[in-house]
């Protein structure tokens, strides 16, 4: 994520929605002419930072004499779980879930092709991906010497990914990109660190307390269980990523970045 657009100086009033969207589409516009290697580097560091939420949820509970269906715990987990988020995010990295949104506005604009879309999301999924898998490669062997998770903790993260039927799969995931996309436009919109770091808290702690599947923090949940149990399979894996990706895409695209950008262009303020 990016600055937010500038702020009213005449009546300090939360910045216009108009500003809002222009900001989104400068932001969005500079990430598509970033060069590769500086967008697979930020992917990749996105990829490995987010991990640290799906760890602290697992440390949570093994460390809880509750579990999944426990309001304490469930709450503790939509918390620990923002926590990779807000390194991402406030550390301005790029994250394939926001430019679901962000990088789709300049394309909505005229400012950028679809071709040039299409560059972008390959190159920071793929490298958020890896980044993700390299956090995993990295826990998983230091597992043992760390002592702070168990793998059945990590086994019941990824189970409560994975045990579902595709078509939940893709419209959890639709409503996980949805939130991400608004997510987004909120921080945008945001004139201050701090609101900034609330939201951030508020809207991923919604989609850790609904267990709804992000691809690239979900990446990293199922793949522990992929390392760590013999319940979960690489087939369970490939199964979540693509469906979470597709339903992730469609809620970002279609449910903020289409609706925001016809609203105010339509609408103006």
């Amino acid at each position: 994520m990016k600055e937010s657009g500038p702020e009213n100086k005449d009546t300090g009033n939360p910045t216009r929605v108009t500003e809002v969207l222009d900001s989104l589409i400068e932001s969005g516009f500079h990430e598509i002419n970033r060069e590769t290697n500086g967008l697979l580097l930020s992917g990749f560091s996105a990829g490995l930072d987010i991990g640290f939420g799906p760890l602290l949820m697992a440390v949570i509970l093994t460390l809880s004499p509750g579990g999944y269906g426990d309001l304490g715990t469930e709450l503790l987990l939509a918390s620990v779980y923002s926590v990779g988020f807000m390194f991402v995010i406030l550390g301005r990295l790029e994250l394939f879930t926001e430019h679901t949104t962000v990088a789709v506005m300049p394309v909505l604009d005229g400012r950028a092709s679809l071709a040039e879309l299409g560059r972008l999301w390959g190159l920071v999924y793929v490298s958020n991906i890896v980044g993700g898998a390299a956090f995993v490669a990295l826990i998983v062997t230091l597992l043992p010497d760390v002592g702070v998770a168990s793998p059945e903790a990590f086994e019941t993260i990824a189970l409560s990914l994975v045990t579902h039927d595709f078509t939940w799969l893709f419209a959890a995931g639709v409503l996980a990109g949805w939130l991400m996309g608004l997510l987004a436009w909120l921080v945008t919109a945001a004139q201050e660190t701090t609101s900034r770091l609330i939201i951030i808290w508020i809207v991923t702690g919604v989609i850790g307390i609904l267990h709804l599947p992000h691809s690239i923090a979900g990446n990293v949940e199922v793949l522990f269980g992929v390392f760590l149990s013999p319940q979960i399979s690489a087939m369970d894996y490939v199964s979540f990523l693509a469906l979470a990706t597709m339903g992730n895409a469609v809620g970002g695209v279609v449910f903020v970045a289409l609706l925001k950008y016809g609203h105010v262009v339509r609408g103006g303020d």
